[in-house]
């Protein structure tokens, strides 16, 4: 399965080897040129930009973001919204308050997008141990991306 991820952090980056590991295509943009470029050498495919992040996916999309709550969260998935089309997928893996996540998921199905909230734990251990993810969202974009949660 394809997916785009945002935000190579300590998180981001294991979660985007982990996929690769369990045969996703994984398209990455992180502001950090290391990370990105880590990134790339593990299989990822990089992006300069969100815009081409998006131009990477193929339809429907689903971009994961892997960057902190607040600000971070809110501008980046406020970019994603104009840049994905109806039928694409926001997922925020970030740990938002769940008042921020109720008001986006409204917010982005009123654009014909669709939002997965998957507050993540495992810190650098998820690498190898897993990930332990809490799943939001509607029932068919949830069960569309099912292979990308179970790796």
């Amino acid at each position: 399965m394809q997916l785009g991820m945002v935000g190579l952090g300590k998180m981001g980056a294991n979660m985007t080897t982990r996929l690769l590991r369990g045969g996703h295509e994984v398209a990455v943009f992180d502001h950090s040129t290391a990370a990105l470029s880590l990134a790339v050498s593990a299989g990822a495919v990089g992006a300069a930009s969100l815009a081409e992040l998006v131009g990477k996916l193929d339809a429907p999309r689903a971009v994961w973001v892997m960057v902190p709550s607040g600000e971070a969260t809110e501008s980046t998935i406020s970019q994603l919204a104009a840049l994905l089309a109806a039928g694409d997928t926001i997922i925020d893996g970030g740990n938002s308050n769940y008042k921020d996540s109720m008001r986006r998921g409204v917010a982005l199905r009123e654009s014909g997008l669709t939002f997965v909230d998957v507050g993540t734990s495992g810190g650098v251990w998820g690498l190898t141990e897993g990930y332990a993810l809490m799943i939001g969202g509607e029932a068919a974009p949830v069960e569309r991306l099912r292979p990308i949660f179970s790796a």
